[in-house]
């Protein structure tokens, strides 16, 4: 097959979903502190979580369900409000570790709770996000559908492809913080931080913006 239906299609899908991925938000704040403390095979888990329900979504609104969504508002009403809360809360844990913070041994002697816990989390943040639904399946699947028949499965490829890229790289990536992470007041800024970002999107998502 030519390049202008094949090639160029996937890197305009991988620009495009890197887009939306990288901006700064609740899942990418949670997948960033698991990186820096927890296991490997947490993190792989989570990473795979978070890959395989971006390829899910991108694939749902290439199919066209974003045209369902958008005529089924009351669901989306549901999600951001069970979604806001979830955030709240998790940004108010994040605040009261600022006071009690952890360092990196206590992250390492975590078990199977911690895996089962953080694969929990990860699939609220994911999918009780209105916005995913939004942005992924709804813009996504527009913008892949206006690809051509054969041309948006190569688009839609390239969003896969940099979802795991990005991901991947912050999740694993993130274990080379770990030096600095080793003080208590690095993760007492990162906490604060990971609680900015949660309050301010659950409050926002609560309000509807």
């Amino acid at each position: 097959m030519p390049l202008d239906t094949t090639l160029l299609p996937a890197l305009f899908g991988l620009g495009t979903g890197l887009a939306l991925i990288i901006a700064i938000g609740a899942q990418n704040a949670y997948v960033l502190r698991l990186g820096i403390a927890g296991r490997l095979r947490t993190v792989a888990v989570v990473v795979a979580i978070c890959a395989v329900s971006d390829a899910v979504l991108i694939a749902a609104g290439v199919l066209g369900i974003g045209v369902v969504i958008d005529k089924v508002p009351v669901a989306l009403v549901i999600i951001r409000i069970v979604g806001s809360a979830f955030l709240v809360v998790y940004g108010l844990l994040a605040a009261r570790r600022v006071f009690r913070p952890q360092t990196l041994e206590p992250a390492k002697q975590q078990g199977s709770i911690a895996l089962k816990s953080a694969a929990l989390t990860t699939l609220a943040l994911t999918w009780l996000n209105p916005h995913v639904y939004l942005d992924t399946v709804v813009f996504l699947g527009s913008v892949a559908n206006q690809q051509g028949v054969a041309e948006r499965w190569w688009w839609a490829g390239g969003a896969m492809v940099g979802s795991v890229l990005w991901f991947s790289a912050l999740g694993f990536g993130a274990r080379l913080l770990r030096p600095f992470f080793a003080r208590a007041n690095s993760w007492r800024i990162l906490d604060a931080v990971i609680a900015v970002v949660m309050l301010t999107l659950g409050i926002r998502m609560a309000v509807g913006f």
